[in-house]
């Protein structure tokens, strides 16, 4: 189970490493609910997280996320000591402190240009972090920390970036010029089609009325005239 979890974890940092360029040291930002998981589950996290990812590790936190640890008092005491041991990230609520997860959150805004790692068990903090790509998530179950799978955002990122990156720019633009000119000589095509059945009915094809004779009169014929000529005779 530990070596095929190994496997998961290693192949999951390649799609980091290979895609969003995260290198060592792994910043990994934690959260009050993932010190204190390591707390109750006795995980060493400073000592097994760096063999996990498979590279120098550095635990990071926020003042917020310190502030809210304390505002909850003894019963998180342990998790302040795990958070507090960490090295703290500036972020953008000095003067006015928000909560450990909207502090997080804008820690890995306008696509994570740090390379954060988020640590935590809120679930509706993970379900946010997965809504952004480039993210890799760290949680524990069953007393072993899990790097989770790159999330359908990151996935559907890549996809978009390895696409454009198959087609140069000035194809690209050759591509919305061709087509541009096949909607011209479509409608050029559909215009001549309507001119043609605009005309009206082929001459040819209507057979040529027959004069009516007078009432009364009969055709003269050469025969008539021959009889006439031998009577005077």
């Amino acid at each position: 189970m530990k070596l095929r979890r190994q496997k998961h974890a290693k192949k999951n940092m390649g799609f980091y490493k290979h895609n969003f360029h995260f290198s060592q040291p792994f910043q990994v930002l934690l959260d009050g609910t993932f010190c204190q998981a390591a707390l109750r589950n006795k995980i060493q996290i400073r000592e097994q997280l760096p063999g996990y990812l498979g590279g120098i590790t550095q635990l990071c936190t926020t003042r917020c996320v310190l502030k809210e640890l304390e505002s909850l008092g003894k019963a998180l005491y342990g998790a302040k000591l795990i958070a507090q041991r960490s090295e703290v990230r500036s972020c953008s609520h000095h003067k006015d402190p928000v909560s450990g997860s909207a502090c997080l959150l804008s820690m890995i805004e306008d696509g994570n240009p740090h390379h954060f790692f988020i640590a935590t068990q809120d679930q509706e903090l993970a379900n946010k972090v997965k809504k952004k790509a480039g993210v890799p998530l760290l949680f524990i179950i069953q007393n072993t920390m899990v790097l989770d799978k790159p999330s359908p955002k990151s996935l559907a990122f890549v996809q978009k970036l390895q696409t454009d990156q198959l087609v140069p720019e000035y194809q690209k633009q050759s591509i919305v010029q061709l087509k541009e000119k096949e909607g011209l000589a479509k409608q050029e095509g559909a215009k001549r089609r309507k001119r043609k059945r605009a005309g009206g009915p082929n001459p040819l094809s209507c057979l040529k009325k027959k004069k009516k004779t007078q009432e009364g009169q009969e055709p003269s014929t050469g025969k008539k005239k021959r009889r006439k000529r031998k009577q005077n005779r």
